[in-house]
């Protein structure tokens, strides 16, 4: 970065780094005025007429030095950046919402940040059922060229994240925290692969901790930066649901995975699909909404089964069809099969061991199915 460059990134953390000066007054400011450079070299009256007496006066005498000096030494380190509305690498997507950050922490791939997006978002507290969904669709839509967009959290986020890594595929996460925090820990590792292989991003400064209220604005970054939005698991209550009518707001297209009538996990989702969501069933509805290609799938190489497992095939097919799609207790799972119960678990455990059950709290089952 050469000094001029330090110097204009510096004009602009100026502008960004002054509690109580936000993105709107931000934006106003470099709409009448041009670049930083010229809103802080602007006389006090031209100020104040434009933003009032308190914002300007937070906006002129404010000392926020080190947090520049912190910032600007951030981004000169190798796959570090921050890009501003006038970088020619912000997202042109995000030029679309009424709200645009100003600027943009970014910690790896910056070209991925305006390659074609779908994002995936849902649960933190996920059925078996839906991480695999997740993790499916993110995976065969990546193969199709799409970058996957998520929030690192818990559940659903993070299986699509991981789905799109294990696909060789794109993935671009955003955060609610500054840009070296990482939240929750548990997805520490996630985000080392993900700042390696894809992007992350956040537009808030350098050192800001877990804050409630940033997270639904981070979800409105999720939801601006996309072609479309798929919501892969939601509770009534979810903050799934916001990124959801956020994306609906923006113009974007909402999809959404039906599930059990059971299951709380499912009724976020029915509700979208009854507002006007697009159901989808596979990776392939949503391609067609895109109006998006999807390679055709290589011819599979399974080798054909044993004869001596048929038998073993054909009870385990039979127990899953009386599992059925809804969670599933043992007791009931005795009386529709006539089976004693030690010989149930044994074919239960078989079957979870595939990876084709899941046990459940409570001692219920749910059958996976593998999209």
């Amino acid at each position: 970065m050469t000094g001029a460059e330090t110097e204009t990134l510096a004009g602009w953390l100026r502008l960004t780094l002054i509690p109580g000066i936000g993105g709107k007054t931000q934006r106003k400011l470099l709409t009448a005025l041009g670049l930083p450079d010229v809103v802080f070299s602007a006389g006090r009256g031209s100020l104040r007429g434009l933003i009032g007496d308190q914002a300007t006066a937070l906006l002129l005498d404010t000392d926020n030095a080190a947090a520049i000096a912190a910032a600007v030494s951030w981004a000169q380190k190798p796959g570090q950046y921050i890009v501003t509305l006038a970088d020619p690498t912000y997202p042109r997507a995000l030029l679309e919402i009424h709200d645009p950050p100003t600027l943009l922490y970014v910690l790896g791939r910056t070209e991925l940040l305006n390659q074609p997006v779908l994002s995936i978002v849902g649960s933190r507290s996920p059925t078996p059922q839906g991480v695999l969904n997740a993790e499916q669709f993110a995976g065969a839509l990546a193969k199709a060229g799409l970058t996957i967009a998520s929030g690192l959290a818990l559940g659903i986020d993070a299986a699509a994240h991981r789905g799109a890594l294990a696909a060789q595929g794109d993935t671009i996460a955003f955060i609610g925290t500054g840009i070296d925090r990482v939240y929750p820990a548990r997805n520490r590792d996630l985000a080392r692969e993900i700042g390696a292989k894809g992007v992350i991003v956040s537009e808030f400064p350098i050192g800001t901790p877990v804050i409630a209220s940033n997270f639904p604005r981070r979800n409105r970054l999720i939801s601006g930066i996309a072609r479309g939005v798929l919501i892969v698991e939601a509770a009534i209550e979810s903050g799934s649901l916001i990124t959801a009518r956020l994306g609906a707001e923006q113009g974007r297209e909402v999809f959404a995975i039906p599930g059990s009538i059971h299951s709380p996990q499912a009724r976020g989702c029915h509700q979208l699909i009854k507002q006007g969501a697009k159901l989808v069933e596979t990776a392939q509805d949503v391609l067609d909404e895109l109006r998006w290609n999807l390679p055709a799938p290589p011819l599979s190489t399974e080798a054909a089964p044993e004869t001596g497992k048929e038998e073993e095939k054909d009870a385990n097919a039979e127990i899953l069809s009386l599992i059925g799609y809804d969670p599933c207790g043992l007791d009931e799972l005795v009386s529709r099969s006539g089976l004693a119960a030690d010989a149930l678990a044994v074919i239960l455990l078989h079957l979870e061991l595939e990876g084709r059950v899941a046990g459940l709290p409570g001692g219920h089952y749910q059958r996976v199915q593998d999209r």
